[in-house]
């Protein structure tokens, strides 16, 4: 049986289509995934992201520790802020991408929903030796995002302290509808926002305090659109166990020069391979639609394929992200996808597809 969200009665008694995410049963959409899309581009959407785990770390070699299982640099964290990072094998390939809280006494680590019992287990083996306790919170904790151009002005109806003040990959405890609170301003969608982590008592008192408020509930569905065309990597799609940091473009979390982690040995040596493959943006120039697994060619050959696809909403054509050889990754570079039998012609552009607009 699926797990259950705190907001699961809500969700399927207003209307949303439920599916198995992760081993969770979560809304993939209410109405419309296009509409949802719109919504959080354009006002603000609010998502119930309880799914994700949340493992929180203490111990005096917490961040000893951490620095070990993850590929960025926590020792370098100041308190309150939140960082990126991969959770590699020895093999230097991905177990997860997480991110990484900064809390007062403890670290809190937001892990994918299919890859919390993995991320446990690979935790609690790795940390013989070192002084560190390991609280996994998910199952009595709710986290719901809000996103879009309008959502900080609205997080500064709801919070104790004024939303808007905290920085960019930043989090603060406080008070959220009467309840103790972990406050973040990150995002999956290419919006800004905040995410709040809070008792499950107390989440569908919130949840339905902020559908008041005009917020639209949106699901997994646009909620993948958005971050396809954020050019964010989805675990199982742009990044799994056969995928390293480095050719899923993600270079930039994973410091080489600056510390030992797990997977780093294995990795050293990537740059130096000729024939590596790197993750790529693809335009398709008709209106097919391509999708994970469609294959790509050059000049006939068969050179990579599609991790993730759509139309996209905001652009109105159809976007994709796949991987292919380094020396076919240039920018306009022709290439076909091959979309149910049908060769298509298709090119290289850059990622992020959508980069929202600067204040």
């Amino acid at each position: 049986m699926p797990l259950l969200t705190p907001l699961h009665t809500w969700h399927s008694q207003n209307g949303a289509r439920m599916v198995d995410f992760g081993g969770w049963d979560m809304p993939v959409q209410y109405k419309s995934i296009v509409d949802e899309h719109h919504s959080v581009r354009n006002q603000a959407g609010i998502f119930d992201i309880s799914h994700m785990g949340r493992l929180f770390i203490t111990g005096p070699d917490a961040c000893k520790f951490l620095q070990l299982v993850c590929t960025n640099d926590i020792a370098t964290l100041a308190e309150g802020q939140v960082r990126y990072s991969l959770v590699c094998n020895d093999a230097g390939t991905i177990l997860d991408d997480i991110l990484v809280y900064k809390l007062k006494d403890q670290f809190l680590l937001v892990v994918n929903a299919s890859n919390r019992t993995k991320i446990v287990d690979w935790l609690m083996k790795n940390k013989a030796g070192f002084q560190v306790n390991l609280d996994d919170k998910t199952l009595i904790t709710g986290m719901v995002a809000i996103q879009g151009p309008k959502a900080m002005e609205i997080a500064d109806h709801i919070c104790s302290e004024k939303a808007s003040d905290l920085k960019y990959y930043f989090c603060r405890t406080g008070r959220l509808f009467d309840s103790n609170a972990i406050i973040s301003r990150t995002g999956y969608t290419g919006e800004d926002g905040i995410e709040f982590i809070i008792p499950n008592e107390s989440l569908e008192k919130a949840w339905i305090a902020l559908i008041s408020m005009g917020l639209k509930p949106c699901g997994l569905g646009c909620r993948d659109t958005l971050r396809l065309e954020a050019g964010m990597p989805l675990y199982g799609h742009e990044i799994d166990e056969q995928t390293n940091p480095l050719e899923a473009g993600l270079g930039w979390a994973v410091k080489m020069n600056q510390k030992e982690f797990i997977g780093k040995k294995s990795l050293s040596g990537f740059e130096s391979i000729s024939n590596k493959r790197t993750r790529v943006g693809i335009e398709v120039l008709g209106r097919r639609i391509p999708r994970e697994g469609c294959l790509l060619f050059h000049l006939g050959q068969e050179v990579g394929k599609v991790c993730s696809g759509t139309f996209s909403p905001t652009f109105q054509k159809p976007l994709a992200m796949g991987y292919l050889p380094a020396n076919l990754a240039k920018l306009e570079t022709e290439i076909e996808v091959d979309i149910r039998g049908n060769r298509e012609k298709a090119k290289v552009v850059p990622i992020p597809f959508y980069k929202r607009p600067k204040n």
